[in-house]
């Protein structure tokens, strides 16, 4: 086989592929197997019809695309290993020449992943995150774990406020017709939880036990339902009670309840402690995603639309997975929130981008430091993961090659091992001196700007 790759435009080239008539035979040869089974000839029985006859009757032109199919894929791969290109999109085949006895010809206009410049990545600065726990966190964390213990109590002598609990039923209509998912009887709505479509939550809130209410509420546009989209619906609701949260007290019996402590002020002491080292992980995590995407913004690269499109689709599944998790999925969230697929990719297409531009430029500091996994780092992730899943290191080594994983996790080491170097070789400073930092920056680009403008201005003049 004999491949040449040559680079027409930015991250797109045209891969041209030469393969041997014998491969060609061979693949005409498994063609003519699977064909010949599914082909009834007069005197024959079904799959026993000879090479000889089936091509006198249908033409050996009858295998060509099925030969094709056969052997495009196994040659492209070996035409990408050959070239070294690294595509990041379905190519756009053009088949030149493909003939029983002759050499197969193709082209392959291919997107290949782009090529990055990396600009400042060393002594990048950061801004100081202050990690102490102040007395206003540990009262709001508090707080937060009220409301996680408070019990729901029934209120008879007060209308529905934001944040209550209404048990309701609802029917709903559309110029008078009744309409699928529209219906529920005995349905528990937190009001303020924007579970519904927008509108409807506000006009149930000051209504009492046993009030009755038209609602009438309009679907957004977007709304994934066709035939409801931008129409005026009108809820029939029935209040059957409402529920309000009561906190539980602050005291020693609240901290007997919520942890192994017996007082007050030894959980105070502890959860000051765990909110501590909360907040030193977030600062951690937040300073290697600052550090990451100053390197990001100094380097330069082109990117692919299809390598947006794809992490947008990996987001969208992930979001699926994490929901399913949770006891729902898209479809019901796409329900719930009156969005379509669309516009929940549309809102992620900002952050995918900056994933893509990150990671490419994280491979290429990684080349450029020489930051590689070593077998030691890979086998300890093999081992951390056969811990949490309960498995042997073979079996989750087996699991990942047989789904062709080995080198994702590869990548993964190595990517993590790259953002480490990066904040290691990072710098932090205090708010103030990063605005001050920016401003010099700032200026500095100004007066080079100028001074481009004069020079230009005198090369004219002269």
């Amino acid at each position: 086989m004999k491949a040449t790759w040559e680079k027409i435009e930015k991250n797109l080239g045209v891969l041209e592929v030469e393969v041997e008539a014998d491969r060609v035979s061979v693949a005409l040869d498994k063609a003519f197997q699977k064909v010949v089974k599914k082909v009834n000839v007069p005197g024959f029985r079904k799959g026993k019809v000879p090479r000889s006859i089936f091509e006198s009757r249908f033409g050996v032109e009858s295998l060509y695309q099925d030969a094709i199919d056969i052997l495009l894929p196994e040659v492209y791969s070996e035409a990408i290993n050959h070239t070294e290109i690294f595509p990041v999109d379905r190519p756009e085949i053009d088949v030149e020449q493909f003939e029983k006895g002759q050499v197969f010809k193709f082209k392959a206009k291919v997107t290949v992943k782009p090529e990055v410049t990396l600009g400042d990545y060393k002594g990048i600065e950061v801004p100081a995150v202050n990690v102490e726990v102040s007395e206003e966190e540990l009262s709001e964390e508090l707080e937060r774990l009220q409301q996680r213990h408070a019990e729901l109590v029934v209120i008879d002598d007060e209308a529905a406020k934001n944040g209550d609990t209404v048990v309701i039923d609802f029917d709903g209509s559309v110029d008078g017709v009744a309409f699928e998912g529209g219906k529920a009887e005995r349905y528990s709505l937190e009001l303020g939880s924007g579970s519904f479509i927008p509108g409807f939550e506000e006009q149930v809130v000051g209504l009492a036990t046993g009030d009755f209410k038209d609602v009438t509420v309009t679907f957004p546009e977007t709304y994934h339902a066709e035939d409801l989209a931008g129409k005026e619906a009108v809820f029939n609701v029935k209040v059957h009670e409402i529920k309000r949260k009561e906190l539980p007290a602050l005291d020693d019996e609240f901290a007997k309840d919520v942890s192994e402590f017996d007082t007050l002020d030894e959980y105070k002491e502890d959860l000051k402690k765990q909110l501590a080292s909360r907040k030193e992980q977030e600062a951690k995590g937040a300073k290697e995603a600052a550090v990451v995407d100053k390197v990001g913004e100094n380097a330069e690269v082109e990117i692919p639309e299809a390598m947006v499109e794809g992490e947008v689709q990996n987001m969208v599944r992930d979001f699926d997975n994490r929901l399913r998790s949770q006891g729902m999925n898209l479809d019901m969230f796409l329900s719930f929130s009156g969005q379509t697929v669309d516009d929940l990719k549309g809102q992620m297409k900002d952050d995918a981008t900056k994933r893509v531009r990150n990671n490419l430029v994280l491979e290429q500091v990684a080349k450029a430091e020489k930051i590689e996994a070593t077998e030691e780092e890979i086998n300890k992730e093999l081992e951390d993961m056969a811990s949490a899943y309960k498995r042997t290191t073979d079996e989750i080594h087996n699991i990942l090659a047989a789904n062709g994983s080995l080198g994702s996790l590869n990548e993964d080491v190595t990517l993590r091992k790259t953002v480490q170097f990066l904040v290691e070789n990072s710098k932090e400073v205090a708010a103030q001196e990063e605005a001050s930092a920016k401003s010099a920056k700032k200026a500095t680009k100004k007066a080079t700007k100028a001074e481009s403008t004069e020079e230009a201005e005198e090369a004219t003049e002269e």
